[in-house]
Formats: C-alpha cells, sequence, structure tokens
C-alpha cells in the first residue's frame, strides 16, 4: 500500500521515519506534501529517505491512502483532492469534520473513506458497539498542562489567561462541538469520540488547564442501556506540547490494520 503524508510536525516525522525503515509490512511511503521543503528536505537527508515531496493532488494521485497530520486550518483543502480522488484519507484533525460535513458526501460520491484513528483515547470500541444500541450520556473530562492549551481560539476570544495558573482551572464546558470550534488543535479527540457515539451536540466536554499535571489526562463515562463503562489514560506529551506521543502510534497501528491478515478490533 502507498501511504502519503501530508505535514512534518511532531507526528508525520514520526510516520515518515517508521514507514521508512519498514515497520510496517507491505506499507510504502509514496510521498510528502509540506509547507517547508526546505526544511523536509534536511529531514529527509537526515533520515536517508528519498521520498519525493509533492503538492497535494500529486500526492492523491500516487498514494492508496494519505495520512492528515498538518495544521487543522489546513483541513479542507487537503481532504478534497484525496477524497475527490477516491482514495482514503486517514484524518487526525477530526474536528474539522464537523466544520465539513460535506466531505463525508464527497468520500461517499467518490468511492473514498474517511479513517479516524483512536489517538489520544481508548476505547472507541466499545462506544461504536453500545451507539448500535441506545447511549444516554458520553462525558469526556480532559486535564492538560498550561502549555497544551495555550493560544487555544476560545480562551483568546474570551479573554482567559492561563499563564500564571497556581492551581487547575476548568477553562471550558460545553459540547463537542463547541469543544472543536475552540480547541482546534487540542481537542481532537472530543470530535473523535463524538463520531464513534451520540454525535457532536449530546457529547459533553470538559476542559482543565492543570499546572500541577505533566500529561495529557483524558476520562471518558459513558451511560448506554449495553453497558455503563469508564475510560482514562494519561499521554506523554510529545515534542509538540498539544500532542500526546501515542498519537502517531495510533495511526500506525491504523495503517497495520489495513494491510493486516489479521485484524484484532472492531
Amino acid at each position: 500500500m502507498q501511504i502519503g503524508i501530508v505535514g512534518l510536525g511532531a507526528i508525520g516525522r514520526v510516520l515518515v521515519r517508521k514507514i521508512h525503515h519498514g515497520v510496517i509490512p507491505n506499507i510504502v511511503l509514496a510521498g510528502i506534501c509540506t509547507r517547508d521543503r526546505t526544511k523536509a528536505q534536511a529531514f529527509l537527508k537526515e533520515i536517508g529517505c528519498r521520498a519525493p515531496l509533492l503538492d497535494i493532488a500529486e500526492l492523491a494521485s500516487v498514494s492508496d491512502a494519505v495520512v492528515e497530520c498538518a495544521p487543522a486550518a489546513m483541513f479542507a483543502e487537503i481532504a478534497v483532492p484525496v477524497l475527490s480522488a477516491g482514495k482514503k484519507l486517514v484524518a487526525l484533525s477530526a474536528g474539522q469534520l464537523l466544520r465539513h460535513p460535506e466531505l463525508v458526501a464527497l468520500a461517499r460520491e467518490n468511492g473514498g473513506q474517511i479513517i479516524v484513528p483512536t489517538g489520544a483515547l481508548i476505547g472507541f470500541d466499545a462506544v461504536s458497539a453500545a451507539a448500535e444500541g441506545d447511549i444516554h450520556s458520553v462525558t469526556m473530562i480532559t486535564r492538560k498542562p498550561v502549555n497544551g492549551l495555550t493560544g487555544a481560539p476560545y480562551l483568546v476570544g474570551n479573554g482567559i489567561d492561563i499563564s500564571n495558573l497556581a492551581e487547575p482551572l476548568c477553562v471550558f464546558r460545553g459540547s463537542a462541538r463547541e469543544a472543536a470550534l475552540g480547541f482546534p488543535e487540542n481537542v481532537n479527540v472530543a470530535a473523535a469520540l463524538s463520531l464513534a457515539g451520540i454525535g457532536p451536540d449530546r457529547t459533553t466536554i470538559e476542559i482543565w488547564a492543570d499546572p500541577n499535571v505533566k500529561r495529557n489526562m483524558h476520562r471518558v463515562v459513558v451511560e448506554a442501556d449495553s453497558a455503563r463503562f469508564e475510560m482514562a489514560i494519561e499521554n506523554m506529551p510529545s515534542e509538540n506540547p498539544k500532542t500526546g506521543r501515542i498519537t502517531a502510534l495510533s495511526v500506525v497501528a491504523a495503517l497495520r490494520k489495513m494491510v493486516s491478515p489479521l485484524r484484532v478490533g472492531t
């Protein structure tokens, strides 16, 4: 399977290294799309990778699947050519799907597919299974180090200063849809959770800025007719404090499932 990568940030570099070094059998790096080609060329030279640097239309044409790990604002311009070509899009900026529902229709029309990896959460199998019955409520409580939330549009727009916090502060409580709009680089997990379960308007999210934690912490409580369950995870931040290390590994696991003769999990 030919895989294209869009974005060479903390996640993109991990994926390129692992694919280049053959960590995933039957997966080949088709090319890379990135804004800063000079920096990309230096990185590729460092690891001895000869993957071509392409624009998004070229990348879509030569790839079976394209992994989007770029800034959220670029999501639509990445997704449209990939899905128009009938290819698979592995989407990490899941919150953008709430703003661009037409992309699902575009995938349907052209035989493409949008794949949202589990990312920084756990238990999507249980949530999606429960959604086949009746889910009464889904609540997610997120706690992040202060530098993992700094600069979020919701905080800036509401004049919320978290730079000198001495104790935890709840900076947001609302729907997953509102959270995705207010924290587009921080809580894509909230959007992904809502898409797996009862939707962005019925999924409740709390976000805490906590100066006492060093990990990105998520706790999910689901009440359904089939089960009641809670899930908790504490993720180590990557070199980008807004993103957990496990997010890139989740993409690797998703790619492995695409080509594996044995697939475990829903």
